[in-house]
């Protein structure tokens, strides 16, 4: 994948990723884990929403898709800012920040925890969502952690196969895959099999 920085626009799908400076972990309890996905929900929820995600103990991957030119102008925060893509960026540097200032203290260390800037990458069509939401829930199986999908506690995977209330677009990404029937079906086999190419 490339590593390109891109300018984050409004109403646009994005892939947004990033991962430890240098060979640390960023998550090594379930602790570490709640709380990230809570300070995501604190700083991001306003700017974007969610598709899906997945949080490895050295990197994670979201999929959202930020919120219409309306909504962010009516956030309390956006006259601050010269454009969209400052005030977006802002917020996800808030929530490595926040959540790296916490790790700090809890491991007595000291120093970023994430690589500097957060990578991202504009989703541009039908295939390539379905085969990002895919590659995103099958990260732990690809790099040896889990056997099973459904196994790794740290990913959408199983909100998408529940009927619990969630924050997430479970709806919006359950049709793109047509049923629940068949998100579950295609999730069991690796990505590089389902004929769609990053």
């Amino acid at each position: 994948m490339q590593n390109r920085i891109e300018p984050l626009e409004p109403e646009l799908t994005y892939h947004i990723f990033n991962r430890a400076n240098g060979n640390d972990n960023i998550f090594t309890s379930d602790e570490n884990y709640r709380f990230f996905l809570a300070k995501y929900r604190h700083y991001i929820n306003s700017i974007a929403d969610t598709f899906c995600y997945c949080l490895m103990p050295n990197h994670f991957h979201f999929l959202v898709r930020i919120k219409s030119a309306r909504e962010l102008n009516s956030l309390k925060d956006f006259p601050k800012f010269e454009t969209v893509d400052k005030l977006l960026s802002k917020q996800f540097s808030n929530l490595f920040s926040s959540y790296t200032q916490s790790f700090n203290k809890v491991m007595g260390r000291k120093g970023s925890l994430f690589m500097k800037s957060f990578k991202r990458k504009r989703v541009a069509n039908e295939k390539y969502f379905i085969k990002l939401v895919h590659y995103i829930h099958y990260n732990p199986v690809e790099s040896g952690l889990k056997e099973n999908i459904e196994d790794w506690k740290y990913s959408s995977y199983q909100a998408m196969i529940t009927s619990k209330p969630t924050d997430l677009l479970r709806d919006e990404v359950l049709d793109y895959f047509s049923d629940r029937q068949n998100f579950i079906y295609c999730h069991r086999h690796p990505p590089e099999l389902t004929g769609v190419d990053f």
